[in-house]
This record gives C-alpha cells, sequence and structure tokens, in this order.
C-alpha cells in the first residue's frame, strides 16, 4: 500500500504534567495540538482527555465536549475516542464519553493486562500535581481490565449500535488471537486496523522481531483483510515506526506514546513529532494519506454522523 495512515495520540493518560510542560491538559490546549498535529499530516487524532485544573487523565463527557467540536470544526482529521481511558477506571466511566459522543472511530484494548508505570516515576524530582507520583508509583500493582465481556459490550454499544469502526490494540501476541475470535463470533467486520504496541511495561517490547512475528501471525489468522499501524513508547517511537512504514504498515506517533523528538530533547509539540514522522516515511517512497483518503481505506461513516 502506497498510502501510509498517520495516527496521533495527542495527551493519553500515562503521562503526567510534570514529565513535559508541552503535554496538552486543558480544552485549548488539545484543540490546538490536534489541529496543527492534522495540519502538519496526521490523518487520525487518538484522543483522551483530562482535567484542566489538575491535568489527571479524565473520563468526564463534558471535558470531552469541550474540543471535540472545535477539532470537529478546526480540522478534518478522524476523530478517534480512547475506551481505555485510564487504567484506574471502570468500564463505565471509560465509555460514558465514547457512547454520548459517538464517534467515527474508537479505540480497543484486546485483552486484559499488566500496566506498569512506575519506572517512570524515579525520574522526576519536581511535581505539580499531588496526584501523579502516587499514581504512577501504584502502578506497580495496577491492571488494566478488559475481559472478553468487555470487548463484547464496547464491540455492541459503539460498534453495532453507533457505527464506530475500531483501532485495534495489541500490546501482546495473544490479543491477536482475540481479536480472530470477535471476528469468527461476528462483532466486527473486514477491514481490522490493527495497531501494534511496543515498548509498555507488561505488553511486548520493541524488539524488531517482534514486530516482524506480530505481522507473520496477523497475515496467518486475517489474511489481507487486515491493515496494521505501529506506534512505540519512548525512545523507541521513531525507529519502529521506520521499520513499520517500510514493511507497508501505518504509523502512529504523539505525546501519549513519547514525550521526546530526540535524545534528550523533549518534542515541543505534536505537530513536531508528526513532521519529523512524515519525513521518514516520504523517503521510503510512502504518500502521506489525507483524513478522506484514511475514511475510505477504514471504511468510516463519516464525520457527519457522529452526535458532536
Amino acid at each position: 500500500m502506497r498510502e501510509i495512515i498517520i495516527t496521533c495520540a495527542l495527551t493519553g493518560s500515562i503521562h503526567t504534567p510534570s514529565m513535559s510542560p508541552y503535554l496538552p491538559v486543558t480544552a485549548d490546549e488539545i484543540t490546538a495540538a490536534g489541529i496543527r498535529a492534522a495540519e502538519a499530516g496526521a490523518a487520525i487524532l487518538h484522543l483522551h482527555a483530562r482535567d484542566p485544573e489538575t491535568g489527571r487523565p479524565s473520563a468526564d463527557p463534558a471535558h470531552f465536549r469541550a474540543f471535540l467540536p472545535l477539532l470537529k470544526q478546526g480540522c478534518d482529521a478522524v476523530l478517534n475516542l480512547s475506551t481505555g481511558g485510564s487504567a484506574v477506571m471502570s468500564l463505565e466511566q471509560r465509555l460514558a464519553a465514547p457512547k454520548e459522543a459517538a464517534p467515527e472511530m474508537a479505540s480497543l484494548n484486546m485483552g486484559t493486562m499488566n500496566f506498569a508505570l512506575y519506572p517512570m516515576a524515579e525520574r522526576i524530582t519536581d511535581w505539580r500535581h499531588d496526584w501523579e507520583k502516587p499514581f504512577l508509583e501504584g502502578s506497580d500493582d495496577l491492571v488494566f481490565k478488559n475481559t472478553p465481556r468487555d470487548i463484547a459490550r464496547i464491540l455492541t454499544e459503539l460498534g453495532q449500535e453507533r457505527g464506530a469502526r475500531f483501532e485495534f490494540e495489541c500490546y501482546d501476541l495473544s490479543h491477536l488471537y482475540m481479536l480472530r475470535h470477535f471476528a469468527d463470533r461476528g462483532l466486527i467486520r473486514a477491514p481490522y486496523f490493527i495497531q501494534f504496541v511496543f515498548g509498555v511495561l507488561g505488553g511486548m517490547g520493541a524488539d524488531p522481531e517482534n514486530l516482524t512475528h506480530m505481522v507473520r501471525i496477523a497475515d496467518k489468522l486475517f489474511g489481507g483483510d487486515y491493515m496494521f499501524s505501529v506506534l512505540a513508547a519512548g525512545r523507541h517511537q521513531m525507529p519502529m515506526a521506520a521499520m513499520a512504514a517500510a514493511m507497508g504498515g501505518h504509523v502512529r506517533v504523539g505525546l501519549e506514546d513519547s514525550l521526546m523528538i530526540a535524545r534528550g530533547q523533549l518534542a515541543r509539540s505534536n505537530a513536531e513529532q508528526v513532521e519529523k514522522v512524515r519525513g521518514i516515511v516520504e523517503a521510503l517512497g510512502r504518500e502521506v494519506a489525507s483524513p478522506q483518503q484514511a475514511r475510505e481505506l477504514l471504511r468510516l461513516k463519516g464525520a457527519a454522523r457522529t452526535a458532536f
């Protein structure tokens, strides 16, 4: 495939405000970051919300409503809402905003897993908010829960009832088999957009051989009915993106996945990462997909059919 879809994950729920002054927190910051990332070449914006006062990850639909219409007005990118939210949120909380918004696209983690963030706490000495350090340190006993029952509910309530398509986040080989299970149950239909996730402690490591093996197994399980994208945490972001692009896959960048633009250098914006990965993939002969091309490739329902 010549066209390559760039996804940009703007803020996420992993990094905390003390880690970077450039992490978008308020609705205005998230809106501006998304519009700039779209202008730089991101066809999809992967979205979380935060409490504007504390910077804490938020599941409150009001916090999503504060930026979703503004992003829709300000750019043509596909707005992809997380159903993962944060590992400390209940499923009810995680689904509240996506169910209200009925987006074109939503992310879906394909399994329950350890989600260990605690090594990050060792690198911070000055904390802006009192919740940050306990949140990170407590993740040595943190499980992100997405059971088969949870996944079936998300597929039903967002997919079948609201017409969303999914970014299937696979952190491990077993997640591919879980995805095949739900395809066999008839709860999802091709083409499947699979996001291979590398470098999160609790999931698979960012090793090149893991990517080649995931592609090999996905080929076996899904044949020509899927497309893959790659995100890699931290310093692995750009090398793994380059490998994915060379293999014919798609890529995801953004401050949710890495706060850096180079070794020892904080990225000043999401757009800076999009611009960098765009240069990499175009040098490999790939053509950056527009939002409309992404909609056609992924068979999305279109922005006009969302509820915001």
